[in-house]
């Protein structure tokens, strides 16, 4: 590890660590302080949750258990660009198993896996709420809707130069 990516772990962990004394004593600190976790890193890998087990003194299974129920959580990296394809009954009647394949296809992954560049990760997820421009697939924050297989590549070139 480089002495700058250290530095970089280093100033991520005092961030956490300044977040878990502002919100140890309020009450059920531990969802917040997990999501700002995984909003500094990106993830919660297993060190990770063993320092916040440390720090709010409850056990590692519980920080373990929340982590592994709610969905919002990774215990693995994520790409830079998260590729989730709606799965709701709206959706999937109108092809979108076709758009998740094809999205599998190209990116050379299968669903939940993040591609070997750290560039894309595909998910499949459940209701988008859009479900008038159905098949949907949301890339980050933006929605792609009234797709049919043929739209995916156009798509997936427009993030792989950014």
């Amino acid at each position: 590890m480089s002495v700058a990516t250290k530095l970089q772990e280093k100033d991520k962990f005092e961030k956490l660590d300044q977040f878990i004394k502002e919100n140890k004593a309020k009450k059920g600190p531990l969802m917040p302080i997990m999501q700002k976790a995984q909003e500094i890193f990106g993830y919660l890998p297993i060190e990770l949750q063993n320092h916040i087990a440390e720090a709010l003194e409850i056990p590692l299974t519980d920080i373990y258990g929340v982590a592994t129920f709610y969905s919002q959580f990774s215990l693995t990296p994520k790409g830079e660009f998260h590729v989730g394809v709606c799965m709701g009954t709206a959706c999937y009647v109108r092809g979108a198993q076709k758009i998740l394949d094809e999205l599998a296809k190209i990116l050379v992954v299968k669903v939940g896996e993040t591609t070997a560049d750290g560039k894309f990760t595909l998910e499949a997820t459940r209701c988008l709420g859009a479900c008038g421009l159905a098949p949907v697939i949301m890339i980050n924050d933006e929605v792609y809707g009234r797709l049919v297989s043929e739209d995916v590549p156009a798509i997936i070139d427009k993030y792989k130069d950014k």
